[in-house]
């Protein structure tokens, strides 16, 4: 790789994302951060994105609206009227939401081709995740083989890259790896429903997998709990 070289890292304001850009920019990358509102339920993911991005030394940070996806519903995280699960069930859970992933990277495919960036980061997980079918390998790799030939840059045989370098790890494996890159996981929110003040229900799958996570990794976790303020 060319020392710093340009890459768009997708980055939600969550723990896996933040690690993601923390790995980026260990690497040497230039990085441009993006961020998507879909219609979820809360800002606050949105908000940690933007404080992570300037503070993790981004280059610039772009917010999408592409919330029209939301009004579709078919998701917990998008459908007010659909509750967010407290307990963990099996198989492809509520708060999927369809076609999620694969808009996010079309989109940060194409402010990569104008930025000639090398590559696009995503932070999916098939290890220590809730089951979604867009954050499997089998995924990423397709999409791999889609941006080689659905783009100028691919057709011309420089296709950018689709990085997960979190992919098989799990949750303890990616907290470890962040604070060695001494990412504030303070600044993160992992929770599917956040009160007003950024606080974590505690109990969704997401806060779930967190809190297993920082346990497992022997690090203090730093979320603040609704449960623990009341």
């Amino acid at each position: 790789m060319t020392q710093y070289a340009r890459a768009v890292v997708l980055l939600s304001g969550g723990l896996d994302s933040a690690t993601t850009l923390a790995m980026a920019r260990n690497e040497g990358f230039d990085c441009y951060t993006m961020a998507v509102h879909y219609g979820q339920r809360h800002r606050v993911e949105l908000d940690a994105s933007r404080a992570l991005s300037e503070t993790m030394g981004a280059l610039e940070h772009r917010e999408l609206d592409v919330s029209a996806i939301g009004a579709f519903g078919g998701s917990a995280l998008t459908d007010q009227t659909v509750a967010v699960p407290e307990t963990r069930s099996e198989g492809i859970p509520v708060t999927y939401v369809p076609a999620r992933n694969t808009l996010f990277l079309s989109i940060a495919l194409g402010w990569a081709e104008v930025l000639n960036a090398r590559a696009i980061f995503i932070g999916v997980n098939a290890v220590d995740y809730s089951g979604y079918p867009d954050c499997r390998p089998a995924f990423i790799e397709a999409f791999r083989n889609l941006a080689a030939v659905a783009t100028k840059a691919g057709v011309e045989g420089q296709p950018t890259e689709i990085r997960a370098p979190l992919i098989d790890m799990t949750k303890a494996e990616i907290i470890r790896a962040g604070s060695a890159l001494g990412v504030d996981y303070a600044q993160t929110i992992s929770c599917y429903q956040p009160d007003a003040d950024g606080r974590a229900c505690g109990r969704c799958d997401a806060c779930y997998l967190r809190r297993q996570g920082f346990e497992e990794a022997g690090v203090p976790d730093p979320t603040r709990y609704i449960e623990a303020a009341d």
